[in-house]
């Protein structure tokens, strides 16, 4: 067995005393300059912001907790300014933007200039590997160029069957529940269950060629896995996360949420595999992975990136999809006129719609789409890390915590940027008066309206799907999915809430905030379902 002894170190005989002097003063000199460096550089333009006491956490507790946390957000833009920071943690300040000049030069230069925070990295390469959410720089780029045909229009185009599959199965189930409550009073319908349901099973055949059974009622261990980490956390788990955010390591300390994120790690890893082991023709397979996989030698992707993807698909598309269809039928059951108005659109076309109806018809099922990713983005914020030094441009001066108009703001490497996703899609500033009010009517005619939001990037003016280098691959699929889907259920049955419109919805803190019906377990959005009769 070697020597676990600190062997002994002999100069060369050839160095003499003054040698080593020099040696150490040039090393000396070396640590001065890189602390004098450190002191002395440029800081982050001082901006003005809340203050907070919390030394430890800074203004995350208070964002967490708060209802609505892009009202938050936008109250302090009003506030302090359309670029402005908040505390964060150990005495730091995280940069808030909401200018969309600086927004559109932070999407131009993300996944080089800004990086996600080593935190969020060393979170999700434990929990979903080195895929694409994963990657940054030139391991993105060709990540996502090995994807994209997977997400062409024709390869999209090719799988919604499986879309509309999925939506009668569901109409399925719900017409036996009807029938065996034959009352003019329908039925009691927990609707979120059953868009998990229908996002779960679209998600494993459309992504890779898996039958989850979910609508058939076999329960699905990933299901199970994504719920358990809903459920309320112990104050030990609140405590060693917000003590892992200060010392990483206690991350892999085995709470009741890390064991949880876990399994659920070891289960998506799991149906990786088995995809990865079937001998199956993938001539044939027209999944995204079956695509991705007859591309992985010319991109260069390996078997453990491609693992990734599998976990990247399942994390991306279940529960984002279920939310947005969830908060469909939500706002369409408050919204009586705007139901009727949307299955008539849908009757008048005549059975499924076709392609060119899901992508570049339909109007109002089209505004429908869009008001509800405009109100209910199923991330809310997004936050990277300054890779080096940077200056956002402004679309008009902004005063600094000095007094001082700038026109720019120079940006510190290793600062904390946040995108408030929830609070630009809903702000009065972009949108007008009436932005936190359901009005698929202003996508009608979105050339007459006279705010701002032309000004932001991204797709339809919303940062839903973010923006740039890491915009959202699966936008085309996401879309296509969810108006298939809400094209089947809206013709087929007529939606209300059990306690009227004015029922309070609540969020339920998942992967992903979900709505739920207040007084309800869990994220139970129950509804009163009927088949939709023509007068």
């Amino acid at each position: 067995m070697p020597s676990m002894t600190m062997p002994s170190i002999t100069l060369p005989t050839t160095w003499n005393v003054g040698a080593v002097d020099a040696g150490v003063l040039v090393a000396s000199v070396s640590v001065f300059y890189i602390l004098v460096r450190r002191v002395f550089s440029r800081s982050s333009t001082a901006l003005k912001g809340p203050s907070s006491s919390n030394f430890f956490f800074g203004m995350m507790p208070y964002i967490m907790k708060a209802p609505d946390s892009g009202a938050v957000y936008e109250e302090w833009a009003a506030t302090y300014g359309s670029v402005f920071s908040i505390p964060a943690l150990l005495g730091r300040r995280t940069v808030i933007l909401t200018d969309p000049k600086a927004l559109q030069h932070f999407f131009s230069r993300e996944t080089y200039g800004y990086v996600q925070t080593p935190n969020s990295k060393r979170f999700l390469e434990k929990l979903i590997g080195r895929g694409l959410f994963w990657a940054e720089g030139d391991s993105h780029k060709r990540q996502r160029r090995a994807l994209n045909p997977a997400f062409s229009p024709n390869s999209i185009k090719n799988l919604t069957p499986i879309f509309f599959d999925s939506a009668y199965k569901a109409k399925s189930a719900w017409d036996a529940l009807l029938e065996s409550n034959p009352s003019d009073e329908g039925a009691i319908i927990e609707v979120q269950e059953w868009m998990n349901h229908i996002s779960l099973d679209t998600i494993g055949l459309a992504g890779f060629s898996h039958d989850f059974g979910a609508l058939s009622g076999r329960t699905s261990t990933v299901a199970v896995a994504f719920d358990s980490i809903g459920l309320k956390p112990s104050l030990f788990d609140t405590g060693i996360f917000l003590a892992s955010l200060i010392i990483p390591v206690l991350a892999d300390i085995p709470t009741g949420r890390r064991v949880m994120l876990d399994q659920l790690g070891k289960t998506m890893r799991g149906l990786a595999d088995k995809f990865l082991a079937a001998d199956r023709d993938t001539t044939a397979d027209k999944s995204v992975i079956g695509l991705l996989v007859k591309s992985a030698s010319t991109e260069r992707i390996t078997q453990e990136e491609v693992i990734a993807q599998i976990n990247v698909l399942l994390l991306a598309g279940y529960e984002t999809t279920a939310i947005s269809l969830t908060w469909a039928l939500i706002e369409l059951s408050r919204n009586p006129a705007a139901q009727i108005k949307l299955r008539d659109e849908i009757l008048q076309a005549g059975g499924d719609p076709s392609w060119d109806e899901l992508t570049n018809g339909l109007p109002f099922l089209d505004a429908v789409t869009c008001e509800i990713l405009r109100l209910h983005p199923p991330l809310p914020e997004s936050q990277r890390m300054a890779a080096e030094d940077d200056i956002l441009p402004l679309s008009a001066p902004l005063e600094t915590a000095g007094g001082v108009f700038v026109e720019s703001v120079f940006i510190r490497k290793g600062t904390m940027v946040t995108l408030p996703i929830k609070c630009i899609n809903r702000s009065v500033e972009f949108w007008g008066p009436d932005a936190k009010v359901f009005s698929p009517a202003r996508w009608l005619n979105p050339s007459a309206d006279p705010h701002r939001a032309q000004e932001i990037a991204g797709y339809r003016h919303l940062l839903t799907f973010s923006d740039g280098a890491r915009m959202c691959l699966g936008k085309g699929f996401a879309l296509a999915e969810f108006k298939s889907v809400l094209s089947v259920l809206i013709r087929t049955f007529t939606f209300e809430l059990p306690k009227g419109p004015d029922t309070v919805i609540g969020q339920h803190r998942n992967i992903l905030p979900r709505p739920k019906v207040e007084g309800e377990e869990g994220y139970a959005v129950p509804l009163r379902v009927r088949h939709y009769v023509a007068e």
